[in-house]
């Protein structure tokens, strides 16, 4: 209501505005998004707010369980965004958090990229990414084990042993989630049977014990490649950038002593 300067009270004037769009001139102005409001969109857009948001390590992926709810960060580095594994940890007041069914739900099944963040003597080396072969079970497998869709991951597993070191076909072997000693690793999904391809070519990551075995989450990365032509089979991917970094790892003097400390996949932008 307004007063007039005799004293009168005038007819009192309504905003047009709604509150939805009051709010939106604030978000504008301040650059601040409202808790809630945040959405996938938004992530894909990254827009200025929102990549503060993801920098400052406020945006988090969630899932509710019967056992109560884990968390993934999701991360922005050289104009790439990630999605980490689903952990059970503390979740930030201020974060933003988005369910983990809508973030994974953007990635294309015909292109994901996975990544492995290899370390050794106290620190991390370098990131492996990984470009799975479209519509797999063994690469399904794999996408589940870097965000730990299903409570397993290969976050903070080891290294096991390498195949013919310094020869052609050279490879080395990782992911038993399970017992960390190259007995476990059993398979997240019922029936892993497909078409695979196979290859000999350096990068080339695949399943060294077969889809059948209950050792089919273990994963091989060949670091040589053969020169006869020999191929490897059961081939789910390839390394498309980090090779150097699998490298260095199998030339550590003991393999076992490098670990995955962190993986996960890309989200497209």
């Amino acid at each position: 209501m307004m007063t007039t300067e005799t004293g009168a009270t005038a007819e009192p004037v309504y905003l047009g505005d709604t509150a939805t769009s009051i709010m939106k001139k604030v978000q504008e102005i301040t650059g601040e998004i409202p808790q809630k409001q945040l959405t996938v969109e938004d992530l894909r857009r990254m827009r200025e707010p929102v990549k503060r948001l993801v920098e400052a390590g406020r945006v988090l992926a969630v899932q509710e369980d019967q056992d109560g709810c884990r968390a993934a960060r999701i991360t922005l580095q050289d104009r790439q965004l990630y999605l980490h594994p689903l952990l059970r940890q503390p979740t930030p007041a201020d974060a933003h958090a988005l369910q983990e069914s809508e973030v994974v739900g953007v990635l294309d099944p015909s292109c994901t990229l996975a990544f492995l963040d290899l370390g050794w003597a106290g620190s991390t080396r370098g990131r492996v990414t990984i470009r799975l072969t479209p519509d797999t079970p063994l690469a399904r497998q794999f996408v589940l084990l870097c965000t730990g869709q299903r409570g397993h991951t290969y976050r903070n597993t080891k290294l096991l042993w390498v195949w013919g070191k310094g020869r052609p076909g050279e490879y080395v072997v990782g992911g038993d989630y399970e017992s960390n000693d190259g007995k476990g690793g059993a398979p997240l999904l019922p029936d892993l049977q497909g078409q695979y391809r196979e290859s000999g070519q350096a990068g080339a990551v695949l399943t060294r014990w077969g889809p059948g075995s209950q050792r089919s989450a273990q994963f091989a990365i060949i670091t040589r490649g053969f020169q006869d032509g020999y191929q490897w089979s059961y081939v789910l991917g390839d390394v498309v950038s980090g090779l150097d970094v699998v490298r260095a790892a199998v030339n550590h003097s003991d393999i076992t002593e490098v670990t995955v400390v962190d993986c996960g996949v890309v989200l497209p932008l």
